[in-house]
């Protein structure tokens, strides 16, 4: 198996060329029906300078092939459509990936993050990993108006004493929304500083009623290829799944997200609802959640599947414990020249890391 590392500004190969709307030469698969073709790919976006990016250095994809077991799944995940309403083709290209609507009666939270300069809201909607869309940056700002983010559906399903299936305004309508500024640190070394609005995760837990069988909470995101045109590759083993300990989710500091700068949240940030965990590396935040269940087992989310060795079901940003092919100590601002260094907990160790205690977190990665 080859491996090739892909540096910051290079351009696309036609015989590489992936595009979701299928004008452009689409990568050959190689391997077994138990293999995927995954790229963690860091290019220079058009709307962005080189300084705001990532270096050179750590311009160091996600392997872009493993084996898993997941695989031979595949072919049936492809028709496998829940019950979001409509097809792609009722909506308009643009549409949904620029500003909302705003949201109304939103709440200053004293947990937000003082003393930051916010990013830019064309850097948060432009410079994103949402794999259902493709594997560049650009690539969910361009793909996702194909989201269909209304009517959308939530299921409640395990250990707990109110499950069933609720549409958004219903699961939604009975909380205050709060807004969070919060750090967001990416595993790949660059950060943004986000205004989200969302609701503290531990009031929709509490809504709930988990069992005392409940330690974990799994969340799952849509799984709908005529919205989600990725899903038809093997970019990634479908759907895409998360999980928190019940610990965790009951922190004051996680929120389920709706929105960001006080409008609902654009199709390419994870539209109608995702998880914000700030002290954690970003692809813990799963986005457009249709599943929530309450189990009493460890989840395995997504990418502790495609890479154990690399990326593991804490994720909590350790800038002492480097990836293995790229150092965590420092980061690059999104917006900025200068690198910064990292904080333990993406520096909310004061709210977090009693969590923790007694672990080794160089083994819990």
């Amino acid at each position: 198996m080859q491996i090739r590392v892909e540096n910051l500004g290079r351009e696309r190969d036609p015989a590489e060329k992936y595009h979701v709307d299928g004008t452009t030469t689409r990568p050959a698969f190689i391997g077994a029906a138990t293999s995927y073709n995954v790229r963690m790919l860091i290019r220079k976006g058009p709307d962005l300078r080189y300084s705001d990016i990532t270096p050179k250095s750590l311009y160091l994809r996600r392997r872009e092939f493993l084996q898993t077991a997941a695989g031979a799944a595949l072919g049936a995940a492809a028709m496998m459509v829940p019950p979001l309403a409509g097809q792609a083709g009722a909506q308009t290209k643009g549409a949904g990936t620029g500003h909302g609507a705003k949201l109304a009666n939103v709440k200053k939270s004293p947990l937000s993050t003082a003393g930051e300069t916010l990013t830019s809201f064309d850097d948060i909607t432009s410079y994103n990993n949402f794999y259902e869309y493709g594997q560049y940056k650009e690539d969910p700002k361009a793909n996702a108006w194909r989201l269909q983010p209304r009517p959308w559906t939530i299921k409640v399903e395990g250990f707990a004493a109110k499950t069933g299936t609720f549409g958004f305004e219903e699961f939604t309508k009975p909380y205050t929304l709060e807004e969070r500024v919060y750090r967001m640190r990416c595993v790949e070394a660059w950060s943004m500083v986000i205004p989200w609005v969302g609701i503290p995760l531990k009031d929709i837990i509490n809504t709930f009623q988990p069992t005392s069988q409940a330690k974990y909470v799994e969340f799952v995101t849509a799984l709908n290829p005529a919205q989600m045109p990725a899903q038809t590759t093997r970019s990634l083993p479908w759907p895409y799944v998360e999980g928190l300990r019940m610990d965790e989710a009951m922190n004051p500091l996680a929120i389920l997200a709706v929105g960001l700068y006080e409008e609902t949240l654009p199709n390419q940030d994870g539209a109608p609802i995702r998880l914000v965990t700030p002290w954690k590396y970003g692809f813990k935040g799963i986005k457009s959640i249709v599943k929530i269940r309450f189990v009493d087992y460890q989840p395995k989310n997504t990418w502790q599947v495609m890479i154990p060795n690399e990326y593991g079901f804490y994720a909590n940003v350790n800038p002492a414990v480097d990836h293995p092919r790229w150092t965590q100590a420092s980061e690059r601002r999104i917006g900025e020249f200068f690198r910064r260094k990292t904080l333990p907990f993406n520096g909310y160790a004061d709210q977090v890391a009693s969590m923790y205690a007694g672990m080794d977190l160089k083994k819990n990665y």
